[in-house]
């Protein structure tokens, strides 16, 4: 039945409301609370495209909550949703071909001045992705990702004896062996108040109660779990096999081809300068300790390259582990 404290769906006496009543209540504009819920999902919805909602309460919609800064804006869009039969793919649509959607993150001086939350939308929202999306862009710019659709999770790389404080029952951590390992991060497993520590690293919620909006995070943490997760390692690793392979003979060849795949631009001179000397001082290292070399290639399941020396790909493994954990390269811009 539908909670009494509602007290909201008119029916016929004697006749008890069903879960379907309250859903038809929920989304019908004039007999019920359509308009609410509709302005409830645009608002959330603005927030996944442009970093914050046009109301920033998204946890509490209500009298006690944030008023929109932009009232016919939301009243616009909710007004649209439930017009169009409450049609997801339209909707993300209109967004994201929206010339506000479409506009650079790069602001003036002036304009964060005058608007450092980005409330007149005046410009686009830069800012770290989510968890699962880090991680899936890492092993995409790899071409390790699997992007097929459904099924079971699945169990990333993670640390030996994580789960020894989980009890009731105990449990054992097996990751998977095969390419389920590269599955995307919204199929991993999610052991509640037990997440994967690098999903909990890059805020992640426990999912011990429900979470509207995540907390966005820049931590030493972070950085270290991007250089030394096994998913990561892996990632960079075959990255350097496809800057090898794919970007010419010489170094400054490379360094554009492994730009333009992480970053989509072109290294400028002093980024040159600085992973040039990356290079070399992982080359001089692992000349003196060939086994941490083979070692560093040998992270992960997926099948090295044999005709690419371990010296050299350890090398610019490096390189690609510092791409791959630039802010820019995990930074929604």
């Amino acid at each position: 039945g539908v909670p009494g404290f509602l007290g909201v769906i008119d029916l016929p006496e004697g006749q008890v409301a069903t879960r379907l009543d309250l859903a038809n209540w929920l989304t019908d504009p004039e007999e019920g609370v359509g308009g609410l819920t509709a302005r409830v999902f645009a608002n959330r919805f603005w927030y996944l495209f442009f970093g914050s909602g046009i109301s920033s309460s998204l946890s509490d919609f209500g009298g006690q909550g944030q008023p929109p800064v932009n009232p016919e804006l939301l009243d616009y869009l909710a007004v649209s949703f439930y017009e169009n039969d409450w049609d997801l793919k339209r909707f993300v649509r209109l967004l994201v071909t929206s010339r506000a959607y479409r506009q650079s993150s790069v602001a003036s001086p002036e304009l964060l001045e005058r608007d450092p939350y980005n409330q007149l939308v005046a410009r686009q929202s830069r800012y770290r992705l989510p968890a699962e999306m880090v991680r899936d862009n890492a092993l995409a710019v790899s071409q390790l990702l699997v992007t097929e659709f459904g099924g079971n999770s699945v169990k990333p790389y993670q640390p030996e004896d994580y789960y020894r404080h989980l009890n009731f029952p105990e449990r054992k951590y097996a990751s998977h062996v095969d390419d389920r390992q590269w599955r995307r991060g919204v199929y991993v497993h999610w052991q509640r108040m037990f997440l994967h520590p690098t999903m909990k690293t890059l805020d992640a919620p426990s999912r011990e109660e429900c979470t509207a909006e995540r907390s966005r995070s820049n931590t030493p943490n972070a950085a270290l779990a991007l250089l030394n997760d096994p998913t990561f390692v892996e990632a960079a690793r075959v990255l350097a096999e496809r800057i090898i392979k794919e970007g010419g003979s010489s170094i400054d060849d490379r360094l554009d081809f492994a730009y333009q795949v992480v970053l989509t631009r072109s290294p400028d001179e002093d980024e040159r300068v600085i992973l040039r000397s990356l290079l070399q001082s992982t080359e001089a290292a692992y000349r003196e300790d060939p086994d941490a070399a083979k070692a560093l290639v040998g992270v992960g399941l997926a099948k090295r390259s044999d005709s690419i020396p371990a010296l050299e790909l350890a090398s610019w493994t490096a390189v690609a582990r510092g791409l791959v954990n630039l802010n820019e390269a995990i930074t929604r811009n």
